[in-house]
């Protein structure tokens, strides 16, 4: 990757855990599984996080780690005019304030923290699940969509630390964008 820009960001949360809480029908309620909010994380190249649900799944390895802007969440809330949400209730593995997503779509970035890095490919947007509505508000999911984060490949191991960090990006982002509700890709055309 050719690094082109670099943006001051922050890791607020590091979700790991080692089983699915949402499955099966929202009025069932969620599972209590054990999960953390990491001070730091472990990623390992082509497998995900380690002790994380998706760690060295086949099926999830292009989708294996999720960012969210947190910003989104607090947008998400200020419309639908409840209290900030829990952001670990997204169950998105890492939650980070400053950061546009939506631009990442198909690039390699690199998240540097504490002078570690960690190579990822972005590859398709973390659309919400129907659970939201139960797990953070009524008309949540709907709020969600064009928010819900990305997901992303693991392509060098590191480790993610929770506070202060830089994400390389070979497009421009606009922080200011965060929490935007975007449905398809920004053109990079003028």
């Amino acid at each position: 990757m050719s690094e082109t820009y670099r943006y001051v960001v922050e890791i607020l949360h590091l979700l790991v855990s080692p089983q699915h809480a949402y499955f099966g029908r929202a009025r069932d309620g969620a599972a209590v599984v054990p999960t953390t909010d990491a001070d730091q994380a472990r990623l390992v190249a082509g497998k995900g996080i380690v002790g994380d649900r998706f760690f060295g799944r086949a099926a999830h390895m292009d989708a294996a780690v999720t960012l969210l802007a947190v910003e989104g969440l607090e947008a998400m809330a200020a419309e639908l005019d409840v209290a900030p949400f829990d952001p670990l209730l997204a169950r998105r593995n890492v939650v980070l304030r400053g950061a546009e997503l939506p631009p990442l779509l198909g690039e390699e970035v690199v998240l540097e923290s504490q002078g570690d890095a960690v190579r990822l490919l972005v590859g398709r947007p973390a659309n919400p699940c129907a659970w939201m509505d139960r797990m953070l508000a009524p008309g949540a999911h709907a709020a969600m969509r064009g928010r819900g984060g990305v997901r992303c490949r693991v392509l060098s191991d590191g480790v993610l630390h929770r506070g202060p960090a830089v994400l390389h990006s070979p497009v421009p982002l606009d922080a200011a964008k965060a929490g935007d509700a975007v449905w398809r890709r920004p053109s990079r055309l003028p």
